[in-house]
């Protein structure tokens, strides 16, 4: 018989720490601090992260994720529940520039909008954010197939964090 009260065992495929690498993050504005924040709090909240390829107990998660930019790639730096080092994945930025530019485009005109836009003009323009958003969400899980899986939600979460690293100002 097993204790109804008792909430479900964690998935060991799931992340349970993030970092931004120090040396690629760039101070902010509060919104895009704020959206950092935010990102990686639902990600902590609930996440599927699983390494699709595995070489013995030391790369058995939970997972600590470090998030940074290498020599224009996309560093994905793994680690164990120990913080003992997994893997690091780097990824070409390539397929992501033409969204993010367009992504940091639409989120400015955003910004100016709530402060002006009537709220159909802000809603319209949100739709647009929250599809080039979905697009790089989409392009991220392509890029991590076949190293790393991941559901949607923790795609776009891992998204916003990679936008924030090109956040330029």
């Amino acid at each position: 018989m097993t204790d109804e009260t008792s909430p479900p065992p964690l998935s060991r495929d799931r992340l349970i720490g993030i970092t931004l690498d120090d040396a690629t993050i760039a101070r902010a504005p509060q919104q895009i601090e704020h959206e950092r924040e935010v990102a990686i709090y639902d990600i902590m909240d609930g996440n599927t992260f699983a390494l699709t390829e595995r070489s013995g107990d030391l790369s058995a998660g939970p997972y600590h994720l470090k998030i940074g930019i290498v020599e224009e790639k996309l560093a994905l730096a793994i680690s164990n529940e120990a913080q003992e080092p997994v893997v690091t994945h780097m990824l070409s930025l390539s397929p992501f520039r033409r969204i993010l530019k367009d992504y940091f485009l639409i989120l400015d005109s955003y910004y100016q909008a709530i402060r002006t836009a009537t709220p159909s003009r802000i809603e319209a323009i949100d739709m647009g954010r929250r599809g080039l958003h979905d697009e790089g969400s989409t392009v991220l899980m392509e890029r991590l197939a076949g190293k790393i899986d991941v559901d949607f939600d923790t795609a776009r979460r891992l998204f916003t964090l990679v936008a924030a690293l090109h956040w330029k100002g």
